[in-house]
């Protein structure tokens, strides 16, 4: 049969003529007169080529590929059965065989099969620990649905469903049968035994020196310490393979969460570190940092500072790093009765998950600011506050502070002295508070 596909113009022009029955992009159905036409013509003397030319079939659209296949299909059915042989007994004429209709009983065979095999796969562990709604299913390897076919048909006798079972999880029956052939076991086992060999010199490369690596160490080591040169996939698969992962710099199961569902949205750098622009309210900047005190204790601390003024409008403190840590920031922010918001005011912050957070860019918007955010890896972006912080861990005794509430109290009261009392050079040495006035004074 020839590949050659009819184009919409082709398609038209040999719709027309009056020996096709129907024609589509890949085939022609002939009527049944000219069949017996080119089999009386043929038998005549003449050429295939010269019966389909004068029967007004262009060749170049056709094909000779075509002219040739239908010329010998027609002669050797016509030898054997016949003028009717050459009629189109097909319902409706499709040019495709009709599809068997199924028997209830059939039809109850092939469900109790999909069935089973549904229940074999259940059991295996299809889901990845971390993943949430809105993920990819982790998807089976051609070659595990193959053992799981095989399994299901010796367990319930179901021999003759190899075809159904195949097109029910998505393999060729062809790839199924030649999994279970003896060549293919025999390779398979060749790529065990060599499996077993690379995993014995990952391995030594994997605890060189004592320290655990990832698959780009290894492979380093492998070509610097050992000598031998490996692909990094092939390294990858053969750790994968044998259970062997480095626990160092482990995904975040959260920011793989956060991804998969795709709820947290982060926004641009609308700020470009233009911190100071003489208006109070009108820059907010906001981070949170980690506070270390007696005993390995840690705390948290978020805070809202004013970019203009240096002063710290709001800030709120934890011992767990909580989506409140940031909202509850905000709710204090609104509640500071001095703070007066400018116009097209905006909070600008790293790109954190407490900041992507649907939550926080609810409660943003619910207050009338605009939202900016640092460039990635980019902390120079939000230096006033790291600056901040930078100041409130060398001037307060944080490891000194036995509980929780005893640090609380001492951040507090750095953060009332930052505002009124400790005078700043580059606010003309003024303090945050007496510069805000400054500002709405000369404005």
């Amino acid at each position: 049969m020839s590949k050659k596909l009819f184009t919409e113009k082709e398609i038209t022009q040999l719709s027309k003529n009056p020996y096709v029955k129907t024609v589509s992009s890949k085939g022609i159905t002939y009527t049944d007169e000219f069949k017996q036409y080119f089999v009386s013509e043929f038998s005549k003397g003449k050429f295939s080529r010269q019966i389909f030319e004068e029967a007004g079939f262009e060749v170049e659209i056709i094909g000779m590929n075509r002219i040739k296949s239908a010329s010998e299909r027609w002669r050797n059915t016509y030898k054997t059965e016949g003028s009717l042989g050459l009629k189109d007994t097909r319902k409706g004429n499709s040019g495709r065989p009709r599809v068997k209709e199924l028997s209830l009983e059939e039809k109850y065979a092939r469900l109790e099969a999909q069935m089973n095999l549904v229940k074999a796969e259940n059991e295996l562990p299809k889901k990845d620990s971390y993943v949430r709604r809105g993920a990819e299913e982790v998807r089976l390897p051609a070659s595990q649905k193959y053992i799981l076919i095989c399994e299901v048909i010796e367990k319930y006798n179901l021999k003759n469903m190899v075809k159904f079972l195949c097109e029910a999880t998505g393999v060729s029956r062809s790839g199924y049968y030649n999994y279970f052939s003896a060549k293919s076991e025999e390779q398979r086992k060749r790529q065990e035994k060599k499996d077993e060999e690379a995993k014995e010199i990952i391995l030594k490369a994997f605890h060189f020196k004592g320290r655990k690596k990832g698959a780009r160490q290894i492979k380093m080591t492998l070509a610097g310490q050992f000598q031998c040169v490996y692909n990094l996939k092939k390294i990858r698969r053969v750790m994968k393979k044998f259970n062997i992962f480095c626990p160092i710099r482990k995904a975040n199961p959260y920011r793989r969460m956060m991804k998969a569902t795709k709820e947290h949205r982060v926004v641009s750098n609308v700020l470009n570190r233009q911190f100071k622009q003489d208006k109070p309210g009108k820059v907010l900047l906001t981070d949170i940092t980690y506070l270390n005190y007696y005993g390995g204790q840690r705390a948290y601390l978020s805070v809202i500072k004013d970019g203009s003024t240096g002063e710290v409008l709001a800030h709120y403190m934890s011992n767990r790093i909580t989506m409140e840590l940031a909202t509850n920031t905000l709710l204090k922010l609104k509640k500071n009765r001095k703070f007066k918001k400018a116009e097209d005011a905006l909070i600008h912050s790293d790109q954190g998950t407490h900041y992507t957070h649907p939550d926080f860019q609810k409660l943003v918007r619910k207050l009338g600011l605009n939202q900016s955010m640092s460039r990635r890896g980019n902390c120079w972006d939000n230096a006033p506050i790291e600056s901040f912080f930078g100041h409130l861990k060398d001037e307060v005794d944080i490891k000194a502070c036995k509980t929780f509430e005893e640090l609380k109290q001492d951040i507090d009261k750095y953060i009332r002295h930052y505002n009124h009392t400790r005078y700043q050079w580059n606010l003309k040495k003024m303090t945050p508070v007496q510069y805000r006035n400054h500002l709405l004074k000369v404005a």
